[in-house]
Formats: structure tokens, C-alpha cells, sequence
């Protein structure tokens, strides 16, 4: 292997214009040095000792020229390389032709020297040329780069602004500009505190220390600003830190307006509260006329039949029969309405709260899709807005519907917990199970209403929903509130 590198590497060099020309400069100095053995034309004697090689002192110097352009070329090895080949021909002059000897050893070896320092030295020269040839070329790149870095700082759509660590902006771009009213040279002389409210800037402190402490944050986030108009914008923001050899100095900010779709999703929000509120307005509508109607003109008419059969003494076996048949019917049908009417609006939860309501809607369950079912309250009661129990109520009513048409289970549980942050309802089976979509925004989708419904429900008061399953292990739905 080390044979083949090495064959590889002459080859390489051999294939280089520089070592021809080495070469041949070697050669047309060597051809006068040994002018005697080489019997060269009489006329070339008188020109040779014009030029002052009857002692061969010029010559040896003449072989600096190929050593220094060895090392020129190949650098410090080249150099050596050659001033040994320079060497081994001037060392036959040196030992059996020259007539002073000990000169001309001492002039071959002053070459050797003087051409490695000239090699090396020009060598030397050569990489610190290249060195500040790249030097340069690294700083027109990085001029380049500055120069497109400041484009898009200064033509990006999110408005970017830098301030130092007390506050005091340094730098803004012109979508800045446009999101707080005041122009980039105003900004330049401000301080973020002027765009904060206190909230805000009790905000701006904890992302500060998250940041200088090196602690995960979730990013972006949405803080609020002060225009120049005094109107507020909502901006979702990226914040970093800034590095000065090692050290932070600053922090760079982006931030894009989101005030309008914010105002939207309050607006749809708003609209789908007053959606839901009409839509429990009118199953409360319904649910007091099937009781106090619907249920009333039923019960009426079971105790007309019960007279009927009780009264009329002829009347037939068949007939008598007949009547009681009825009256089981219209029973059936008392108890359905009843269910109905529960259904729709259960009276513990108007009267009692959540917890009593949980606690009917388990034994409900229990009572006609033979599921067993349980209610876990942990930590300590407290009753909610009507608005929040509602929902909640209704997303637990919605889960445990799924749970009998689909699950296949034989045991539920509604698990709720009560703690200082939320409220947190669990709803959990050992049934089936199902494959759960990439995300829950998909469930709709997928056809899952239902659980669509759920969140939705859920995002009407702030809260979330996190679903588990997974085949033949069983569901669970976990709704949290904010306190």
C-alpha cells in the first residue's frame, strides 16, 4: 500500500510542468560544469572564461536557481530533493577534477545550505501570499455576506429588531418600522420598556432570565406591544442572544403581527360560545317540555288506561289484556322521555353541579349499555363556572356515548381531578381501541366527529384534549381546564 502511494505521489509530481523544467535547468548547468569531459567546440572555452568558470564557482551558484524554484514549486521537500540531486552532481567535479578541492567542497556545501534557506524562505513567502490571498477572498465573502445578511434584515416581512441587555434598541428593520409606527431612526433612540405594558414586560423579564440561564422555553411565543398610535398588537415573537466572543451582548428579536388573526379566532370564538349557549338554551326548551308536557300527558294517560281497566267490569279477558298491553307501552315510552329529557339536560347539573351530574351520567351508562362504570374524584371539590362545567359535562357525555356504540369495553372510569393550575377529566376504558391520527385536527377528517366536536367544545374555555389508544389496549380521553 505504501509502495502504491508512493508511486501515486511521483507520478503526480512528475506529470507538473516544474519538474521539467527542473530538470532541464540541471541539466544545461551541468553541461558547462563538466566542459572538459564533455569535450565541448573550442569556441566555447573563450566564452566560459569571460564569464569566469575557469574555477566552476559560477556554475555551483547557477544551481541555487533550480533549488529555489524546487521549493517555489514543491515546497521544503522539492527543495531538498533537488539540492541533494544538485549535490550529487557537483560532488564528481569536487573530488576528481577540481584543482582546489577544498574550495570547491566548501562551495558545493554553501549552495546546499543557501539553497534550502532561499527554498524555504521563498516557500515561506509563497504560503503567506496564498495565506492572504485566501485572507482577502474570505473577506469579500464575508463582506458579500454581510451585505445579503443586511438585505434581508432590512427587506424581511417579520419585523426583526436587536436591543442590548438593558433594553436600549440598536438596531430595527423597516417591517419594525411598520408594525410599532415609530420610524427606524426613533427606534434607534428608544427603549423596549417604551412598547410594554407591565404584563408585557413582566414577560419580557422571564424570557430574559430563561435565556441567560441557558433553560428550554417554548418558541415562539406571543407577547403584546404598544404602537406609536397607543393601539396594542399582538406578535408572535422568536427571541435569541446575541454572542460576542462567547459573551451575550444583545438579543435579536422577530416578530410577526398576528393581531388580526387573533381578533378573528376571538370573533369565530365568540360566535361559536353564542352558538353553543343557544344550542343549550334550546335542549334546556326541550328537555322542560318533554318533562313538564310530553311526560305529564303520559302520565295521564296510564292512569286513564288503569281506570278503564279497573272500571269497566265487562269488559273481556282479551280486552283487559289488551289494556294492560297499552299501558306497558306507554310505560316504555315514559321511560325513554324520561332518558330523553335527561339526556338533553340533566336536572343535577342546573341544581347540583358536576360531580353529581358525572356521578348520574356513570350510573346511566351503566344502567342500559351494561358497561361497569366508575366516577374517581381526587383532590379537593369545587364547583366551576356554569359555563365550564357545562362543557365539561358534555365532552364526558360525548366520550362515554363513544365508548358504548364503539369501544366494545366492560369497564369505564371518569376520573376527576382537581389541583391549583386545572381541572382535569379522564375518561378511560379497557375496549378495543382505535388508531389515532397524525394529528387531532385530522379527526374530522377521518370521520371522528365526535372527538372533533370534543375539542372544539374544549377550546371554548381554554382547554385541551389528549387522546390514547391504541389497538386492543383500550382509549382515553383527557380534557384539562385552566383554574
Amino acid at each position: 500500500m505504501a509502495h502504491y502511494l508512493s508511486v501515486s505521489r511521483l507520478t503526480k509530481v512528475t506529470r507538473r510542468p516544474g519538474f521539467w523544467l527542473i530538470l532541464v535547468l540541471l541539466v544545461l548547468i551541468t553541461f558547462p560544469h563538466y566542459h572538459e569531459l564533455l569535450k565541448l567546440p573550442p569556441f566555447f572555452i573563450p566564452i566560459m572564461t569571460d564569464l569566469g568558470l575557469t574555477r566552476h564557482a559560477f556554475e555551483r551558484i547557477l544551481y541555487l536557481a533550480p533549488i529555489v524554484l524546487a521549493g517555489f514549486l514543491f515546497g521544503w521537500r522539492g527543495a531538498f530533493v533537488t539540492s541533494l540531486a544538485a549535490i550529487a552532481l557537483m560532488l564528481p567535479r569536487v573530488i576528481f577534477i577540481s584543482l582546489y578541492p577544498t574550495d570547491a567542497l566548501i562551495e558545493t556545501i554553501a549552495v546546499f545550505i543557501a539553497g534550502n534557506i532561499l527554498a524555504v524562505s521563498f516557500a515561506s513567502l509563497r504560503k503567506e501570499r496564498e495565506y492572504r490571498t485566501r485572507l482577502e477572498v474570505a473577506h469579500q465573502e464575508l463582506r458579500a455576506s454581510e451585505e445579503r445578511y443586511r438585505q434581508l434584515f432590512e427587506n424581511a416581512n417579520d419585523a426583526i429588531w436587536l436591543h442590548d441587555l438593558d433594553g436600549n434598541i440598536i438596531t430595527a428593520n423597516k417591517a419594525a418600522e411598520k408594525l410599532s409606527g415609530y420610524s427606524v431612526e426613533e427606534l434607534s433612540t428608544m427603549n423596549v420598556r417604551s412598547f410594554l405594558s407591565d404584563e408585557s414586560l413582566n414577560l419580557a423579564h422571564q424570557i430574559r432570565s430563561k435565556l441567560l440561564k441557558n433553560k428550554p422555553m417554548e418558541q415562539p411565543y406571543e407577547q403584546r406591544l404598544i404602537r406609536k398610535d397607543r393601539s396594542e398588537a399582538v406578535l408572535q415573537l422568536a427571541t435569541s442572544l446575541v454572542f460576542d466572543k462567547g459573551k451575550p451582548v444583545a438579543f435579536q428579536h422577530i416578530a410577526r403581527d398576528i393581531t388580526e388573526q387573533k381578533q378573528m379566532q376571538e370573533n369565530l370564538r365568540f360566535y361559536l360560545q353564542q352558538v353553543t349557549k343557544a344550542q343549550e338554551e334550546e335542549r334546556k326548551r326541550i328537555s322542560h317540555e318533554l318533562h313538564d308536557e310530553t311526560l305529564q300527558a303520559l302520565v295521564v294517560l296510564t292512569r286513564r288506561l288503569d281506570t278503564l281497566a279497573s272500571v269497566d267490569k265487562e269488559l273481556p279477558e282479551d280486552g283487559r289484556l289488551h289494556l294492560e298491553a297499552l299501558r306497558q307501552q306507554v310505560n316504555n315510552i315514559m321511560q325513554s322521555v324520561r332518558r330523553l329529557s335527561q339526556d338533553l339536560r340533566p336536572a343535577a347539573l342546573d341544581s347540583l353541579g358536576l360531580l353529581p351530574a358525572l356521578e348520574w351520567l356513570a350510573s346511566d351508562v351503566a344502567e342500559y349499555s351494561k358497561i361497569a362504570t366508575r366516577v374517581n374524584v381526587l383532590g379537593t371539590e369545587r364547583r366551576l363556572p356554569e359555563e365550564v362545567e357545562l362543557v365539561l359535562f358534555r365532552i364526558t357525555q360525548e366520550a362515554m356515548r363513544n365508548v358504548w356504540r364503539h369501544s366494545q369495553a366492560t369497564r369505564a372510569e371518569i376520573k376527576v381531578e382537581f389541583d391549583e393550575s386545572k381541572t382535569r377529566i379522564t375518561v378511560s376504558d379497557n375496549g378495543k381501541g382505535f388508531k389515532l391520527p397524525e394529528t387531532i385536527e385530522d379527526l374530522a377528517r377521518d370521520g371522528k366527529l365526535g372527538l372533533a366536536g370534543m375539542q372544539e367544545r374544549a377550546r371554548l374555555v381554554g382547554g385541551t384534549i389528549t387522546i390514547q389508544s391504541e389497538l386492543g389496549g383500550g382509549s382515553s380521553i383527557t380534557i384539562d381546564i385552566p383554574a
